[in-house]
């Protein structure tokens, strides 16, 4: 089942900052990058740019960061043959989420396609686990679960679909696909401003979701550093609009475009597909690495900070987690309750490119 279609709108939201905080809100003693900063950083110096400013970053929020708490699950997943659903639903139960949570609402998955292989289990979300987060929603009632992707290399979504595995699981499950790459265009302000666009196009999809989940893979990235949650969701913005590999993002910025995007699109969960990883030059050319993990909560900033503690690199150090701190959710350890396994039995170090810049990542 494929589609393009919209109805009614809605907005999604990460898990609410601590009471006395309010949510978005940006504290007025903190500094951040300019525009111009974040575009240098991602572009005109390379990756040492990007990867350079996180710990400066961090140095001028505040310890507090504004009030933000969230929590997260870690579940040990040694293989996709693994009872998925039984480990997803045993973490949204653990994070206080039920089907009262999701009963009689329609929920947007948002997977990670990148390339049209199945032979690389490391490239994309692996179809299991999208059949496994739908299997709970409807099972928790949910009114409709659709998985909705706007890949950022090739532009034939029928090919990805087919050659990634996903197609045939969703054709299997009668679960719709909406292509967000030819997506009807939403402008919205963007309210956040780490980059100079002043509005986003988002895809009219996204009125039909009263749910957004992102699931990414957990990869390295050789710009950004990680690739979690909330990178996961630059295959929200049409490529139509936005061009392929989303061009117009990556001359704003990635940094800062991840957290526009995020501020703007506001996802309510992520499950970060961790059973295998990509370590090396990712997203797309390197190593599988299995993880056994999958990691979820409601707060993307709180996600993707634990799983990147869990490859082995400090968050402190990936500018879009550095500059979220405080503004969109936790990154401090202390700030996170950790549900599930921990950090400490799981951990395992990601290969990185042999550069000095990504040496830091693990300072």
């Amino acid at each position: 089942m494929r589609s393009n279609s919209s109805s009614e709108p809605t907005q999604g939201q990460g898990e609410a900052p601590h009471a006395g905080a309010e949510a978005g809100a940006e504290p007025s003693r903190r500094s951040r990058p300019t525009a111009a900063d974040v575009k240098r950083r991602a572009f005109l110096v390379g990756a040492g740019g990007v990867l350079a400013g996180g710990v400066a970053s961090k140095l001028v929020y505040d310890a507090n960061e504004a009030g933000w708490r969230a929590s997260v699950f870690i579940a040990r997943a040694g293989s996709y043959n693994d009872d998925l659903a039984a480990k997803v639903q045993d973490g949204l139960t653990a994070l206080g989420l039920g089907p009262a949570w999701v009963a009689g609402k329609s929920a947007l998955l948002k997977p990670n396609l990148v390339e049209p292989t199945r032979a690389a289990p490391h490239v994309n979300t692996h179809p299991a686990l999208v059949r496994a987060v739908a299997e709970v929603f409807r099972r928790w009632r949910a009114r409709a679960v659709f998985v909705a992707e706007g890949q950022g290399h090739c532009r034939d979504s029928e090919l990805v679909l087919e050659q990634s595995g996903l197609g045939p699981i969703l054709d299997a499950e009668k679960i719709e696909f909406v292509d967000l790459n030819h997506d009807e265009v939403l402008f919205v302000p963007n309210r956040l401003g780490f980059t100079r666009l002043a509005q986003l196009g988002l895809p009219a999809t996204l009125r039909r979701a009263d749910i957004v989940v992102s699931l990414p893979k957990m990869k390295t990235h050789h710009w950004a550093g990680v690739t979690l949650a909330m990178k996961n969701l630059f295959g929200m913005m049409p490529g139509i609009y936005y061009g392929w590999p989303k061009n117009v993002l990556h001359h704003a910025g990635i940094s800062g475009s991840i957290l526009d995007i995020n501020a703007a699109v506001r996802p309510h969960l992520a499950i970060v597909d961790g059973i295998i990883g990509m370590e090396g030059d990712g997203p797309i050319m390197g190593t599988a690495r299995p993880a056994g993990v999958l990691v979820m909560g409601t707060n993307l900033p709180a996600v993707d900070a634990t799983a990147a503690r869990l490859m082995g690199i400090n968050p402190w150090r990936v500018d879009y987690l550095a500059w979220a701190s405080g503004r969109l959710g936790p990154v401090a350890e202390r700030h996170i309750t950790q549900r599930g396994e921990t950090i400490r039995d799981l951990a395992q170090p990601f290969a990185l490119i042999d550069h000095p810049a990504f040496a830091r990542l693990r300072s």
